[in-house]
């Protein structure tokens, strides 16, 4: 019995030490892709933050209302977009994600809207899919490394439900669930509601709006052509944000089952040498007996 939990210990410290193997690699990889994923969300905010300042001037001085910053009041559809990660092995990152994408469909739902679910991420996909629950859209995108491609296409999808009439599934609001990066060791899910565009918000992101403006060929033209934009280079910065967010969570994530799988190979090592050392006692003992037991019958 002995000579079995040896052999059960080393089993166990085998393939606890591939395990760390595979969790040491993925730790590295998100350790390498950090700075890169970092440096690109970064890279982000100063276009997005001309594009606020660009739509604040002309919505306020411009003296226009546009569809997308009036509130529609035909339909009581609403499109909430969730943007998970691809790939697990990130804790609970995905987790927190659905989490606060189901509070916010609850609430949603509680005020009367139907809501349009858009999902982006494999984990996410998956999670609503094995539920049964209908998507609107649904990416499964390379979340660690989003492309401006991919951005521009979920932001002309829920551009176009945005814009489309009631009769033909239009929605009246756009909700965007991600995480945001605060640094590598806290990232916060963060819900935002980003369509009808509330032009205080891009107001007060701003140091100083120039109230003397001449807009060509009119404010109306102009905010055609700006609010898409703003739309889609927000969009490109949430899941630049998410992405470095799931980094961050899967290199923390790897690091502490690096070490959790480190401890283990460590108590079943010591576990199998305990049993080693019974199994030598146990023969030592049966060789003794089986000595005193000839000398007797000697």
């Amino acid at each position: 019995m002995a000579g079995g939990k040896q052999r059960i210990y080393k089993q166990r410290v085998a393939s606890t030490t591939s395990l760390q193997k595979v969790f040491r690699a993925q730790e590295l990889i998100a350790a390498s892709r950090i700075g890169t994923a970092r440096t690109q969300m970064y890279a982000t905010e100063p276009f997005s933050k001309a594009i606020k300042a660009a739509v604040a001037a002309v919505a306020m001085h411009g003296h226009v209302k546009h569809p997308l910053t009036t509130p529609r009041t035909d339909t009581n559809r609403v499109a909430v977009l969730v943007a998970a990660a691809d790939r697990g092995m990130a804790g609970s990152y995905s987790a927190n994600i659905i989490r606060d994408a189901n509070t916010l469909v609850e609430q949603l739902t509680e005020e009367g809207h139907d809501v349009q679910l858009y999902v982006a991420g494999r984990r996410a996909v998956t999670y609503y899919q094995y539920r049964g629950r209908a998507l609107a859209g649904q990416w499964i995108y390379g979340s660690d490394s989003p492309t401006l491609d991919v951005a521009n296409e979920i932001a002309d999808t829920l551009l176009a439900a945005f814009e489309a009439p009631a009769d033909q599934g239009g929605v009246a609001e756009i909700h965007v669930v991600w995480t945001e990066f605060v640094n590598m060791v806290s990232q916060t899910p963060r819900v935002r509601r980003i369509l009808p565009l509330e032009i205080v918000d891009a107001v007060s992101a701003t140091e100083s709006v120039d109230p003397l403006y001449d807009f060509e060929p009119s404010a109306e033209e102009v905010l055609d052509a700006l609010l898409p934009r703003y739309i889609r280079s927000r969009l490109y910065y949430f899941l630049r944000e998410a992405a470095a967010s799931e980094l961050a969570s899967r290199q923390r994530s790897m690091r502490t089952a690096t070490d959790n799988a480190e401890d283990l190979i460590r108590k079943y090592t010591r576990l199998a040498n305990q049993a080693r050392q019974g199994d030598i006692t146990q023969e030592l003992t049966e060789i003794v007996s089986g000595a005193d037991a000839l000398a007797s019958g000697h």
